[in-house]
């Protein structure tokens, strides 16, 4: 961009910035939901809530079979496969 598109594009520069800032927050809220390690944290906890006696077989797969469709939806968009 040359100066005089800078200068007739200035009063712009606030929507440019706060543009700029939803696009980050965007990243990182998409970082975060794909993180895998939540969902693996949360089986380990889930077998020792089972081991423990604190659930029942039948909740442990129900949660199970969940935790594992959203790691493999993570899997898939890490491989960018959409689901």
């Amino acid at each position: 961009m040359g100066l005089l598109t800078h200068i007739a594009t200035f009063p712009l520069a606030p929507v440019r910035g706060v543009s700029w800032v939803v696009e980050r927050v965007l990243e990182a809220a998409e970082q975060e939901y794909y993180d895998p390690a939540p969902i693996e944290r949360e089986l380990v906890e889930l077998e020792r809530a089972l081991l423990a006696g604190e659930i029942s077989e039948d909740t442990f797969d129900r949660r199970e079979d969940e935790l594992l469709d959203r790691l493999e939806e993570i899997r898939a968009h890490a491989q960018g496969i959409d689901t």
